[in-house]
Order: C-alpha cells, then structure tokens, then sequence
C-alpha cells in the first residue's frame, strides 16, 4: 500500500513533464519509481518459500505478460532489422516505461490481498483524482498554469503548459497535455461515485458521506470546461457505466444535480458553451478530425511491412504520422498480435473485476463495477489520443488493471476470512 502510494503521489502530484535532467527522458520520478517496484516485486518472489512461490492462474497476469512477450519479440525483430539512430533511443525508452508499468501492475496484482487494502488505494486514488481537478479548475480560472515552479528548481527541467482553445483556457493540471489530464481524472470518476455511494467503502458509517461527493463534482466540473470532445465524450461514457451501480431512489436526485451544476458552469463562463457546441457541430471540418479519419487510411500501408508483430514498440515516432488513437498505434508497432494482446489486456481486467459479484459484501461488489468501468473508460480515450505516450494516462491504466486483477484474490480471501468467522461464531455458542 505505501508502495504504490508514493508512485500514485509521484504520478498525480509532480507535473509529468517534469524530469532529472541529468537522465533526460528517463528522469521522470514515476517512471524511476515503477522500476523500484518492479525490482522489489522480483526479489519478493525469489524470496518467497517454493510452496509459497507457485503463481495462481490470473487473467491480467497472464494477457500482460503475453503482451510484454511480443512487445520484446517485436523489439528484437526490428533491432535486428537495423535501424535509423534516432529511432533506437526513443524504442529503448519506451520499453524501459513498459517494465516500469509493469512494477506497478504486478505489485497491485500481487500486492493487495484484503477488502481493506483495496478500498484504502481506490479512495487515494479518488483523492488524487479530486486534488487534481482542482488544480486544473484554479488553472481555468485564472489562466495561471500554477506548477510551473518545478521548472526552476536547479537539477529538474519541465515541458508541457496550459493550452487554450477557441480562445477557452484548456486545463491540463500536471499532465503535459490536456487529454493526458482528463484521463487522469475521468478514469477516477466512477471510483469516486462508488467512493460516494458507499461513504468511501464503508458503509457502515453512519455520517460524513458527503465528503466523498466533493471529488465527483470537481472531476465533473473540470471535465465540462476541458473543452474536448474526448473528454466529454469520455465523462459520458464512465457516467453511463455507474448507472447500474447507482441505487434507483438516487438517480433522479443526481441527474438534477448535475443538470444544475452544468447550467452554473456554462452560465458563469461566457463562451464556453457555445465553443463546447462548436467542437460537435463543427466536427466534420475540424482539422483533429479529418486528421484521425485519414489517418485510418494511411493504417495498412504501415502494417505492411510486419502485419503480425509490428514495425516494433516505441518506433512509430510522430515525424511519419500522428494518429491520435492508441489502438491504432499499437496496431502498427506490434501488429495483430500485439492489438489483440492489448485488447485481452483490458477484458481480462473488466472480467476479473466483475468476479466482485461473487462477493456477499454490497461494498466489495460496488469496488468492482467502478474499477470495470474506469477500465472500460480509460479504452475508449485511449481511441482519441495515443495515451500510452503520456506517463499520466499509461501510470493510471497499469495502476487500474493491476486493481481489477487483484480483486478475484480478494473475493477469495473474504469468503475464507466470513467462512472462519462463521465456524468460530457456530464454535462459541455450541
């Protein structure tokens, strides 16, 4: 748990533009700390006893590790193929933030093993979440990118900055760009609804529960004035997926609210409306568009060459096109095979996290629908932007699926701990 706190503080609190510059693209504090934890989870399973060493079949563990596999196959090919020097640098980085993911994967995975262990890293993450749309929310106001100071500390060097848009400030909190911003959050929302639904998992608790909506209007405050299609279109798609979770007797309540709160952010910036209309309306001449659709052209013209295995992971570089759209990406990089790695990725964390329904515990079956969903939304963001380039938007997803796949385990371990319980209880009173 404090393990992958101090990566969630490193992802969410330190601008992700923010490197050591002594070692360049490969000096992000996040980055440098999924390593750590990769080798901390390594040297955890050698340590582990050779009865206790055995890995239990988990769908997340297994589809990851398919797609580490062709990422390197895929690597070694195009190594071997030879080629531009320019291109070799940017490839190494690239599977260097890969393993780096993967510590974060394998110790969520791995790591987290109780109901209580699990609800304390999803509420950090809602917390994380809210402190971030915050800071893109006095970023919109006031036109101030307001972390621009770790530029200026001596051995850090920065990139990134806010945006703007249609003459509309575009908010990016500490994400270099705003799409890497709205998936941070948007990802968290549905952890934050359920957070608010169950007073932060823990229903038992008779107060303090409106505490936990103060992250979900934030989260949906920010997305409103990001000014994104994307963004939208993904706020959209992770409140329609907690509907189901929403008990019916509060769906009303929080449609009206949320109604109220869009009409009070609309109403109190001129502009914002008509330009968020504008980026739908306008959607068959906008440039970002007609970019990603004939961009779906140009797609078997580069998967040509390797339609398997891919040109190689980390070298499609912009300067042959922008897609704009991982799924896409990952496609030409690591071919057939590689897109269906991908993809199994993303089922096999939803179908593990919908194994919460096992569950007799209400809180734990809530935990699971949200972590589905964020994993679901964080898919389909990823088809408007190559979010696996962004440390912010690739740190959430890995965090996310390595969650999702640890909850069967967790479900398990309820069951054993009621069923103990029970005995004991039967064991007293007889």
């Amino acid at each position: 748990m404090t393990m992958l706190t101090v990566y969630l503080v490193l992802l969410l609190a330190i601008p992700s533009g923010v490197v050591i510059t002594a070692l360049g693209a490969l000096g992000r504090p996040s980055l440098i700390w999924g390593l750590v934890l990769l080798c901390w989870w390594v040297i955890a399973r050698l340590q582990m006893l050779a009865s206790d060493s055995r890995l239990s079949f988990q769908p997340v563990r297994f589809t990851f590790v398919a797609f580490l596999v062709l990422v390197l196959v895929s690597f070694a090919v195009a190594m071997l193929r030879g080629q531009p020097e320019d291109q070799v640098s940017p490839a190494f980085t690239a599977l260097i933030r890969l393993l780096s993911w993967a510590g974060v994967l394998l110790v969520a995975l791995d790591g987290i093993r109780t109901v209580t262990d699990l609800s304390s890293m999803a509420r950090r993450i809602v917390v994380g979440a809210g402190f971030l749309a915050a800071l893109g929310l006095l970023q919109f106001l006031t036109g101030q990118g307001i972390v621009d100071f770790f530029g200026t500390i001596p051995g850090l060097s920065m990139e990134g900055g806010i945006q703007e848009r249609a003459g509309v400030i575009r908010s990016s909190g500490t994400a270099i760009h705003p799409l890497e911003y709205a998936t941070a959050i948007i990802a968290s929302l549905p952890l934050a609804i359920a957070a608010a639904l169950s007073r932060g998992f823990r229903s038992n608790l008779s107060r303090g529960g409106l505490w936990y909506w103060l992250p979900v209007a934030l989260i949906s405050a920010s997305a409103l004035v990001a000014v994104s299609r994307s963004a939208i279109i993904g706020f959209a798609v992770a409140g329609i997926s907690m509907i189901p979770a929403v008990p019916a007797r509060f769906r009303a309540a929080a449609i009206g609210v949320g109604t109220i709160v869009a009409v009070a952010i609309f109403a109190a910036s001129p502009g914002l409306l008509s330009a968020t209309i504008r980026l739908f309306s306008g959607v068959v001449s906008d440039p970002s568009t007609l970019s990603r659709t004939r961009g779906l052209e140009l797609v078997p013209q580069f998967m040509s060459p390797s339609p398997v295995i891919g040109s190689g992971f980390g070298l499609f570089l912009p300067r042959y096109y922008i897609f704009d759209n991982q799924w896409v990406l990952i496609a030409i990089e690591l071919g057939i095979l590689g897109l269906l790695s991908f993809l199994a990725l993303f089922l096999a964390g939803i179908w593990s996290a919908h194994q919460a329904r096992r569950s007799g515990n209400a809180d734990i079956r809530l935990l699971g629908h949200a972590l589905a969903a964020s994993l679901f939304t964080v898919a389909v963001l990823f088809a408007f932007f190559d979010g696996l380039s962004f440390p912010i938007a690739g740190g959430m997803l890995f965090l996310l699926a390595g969650l999702c796949g640890s909850l069967p385990a967790v479900v398990d371990a309820t069951r054993v701990s009621e069923a103990l319980h029970t005995s004991r209880y039967r064991g007293v009173i007889q």
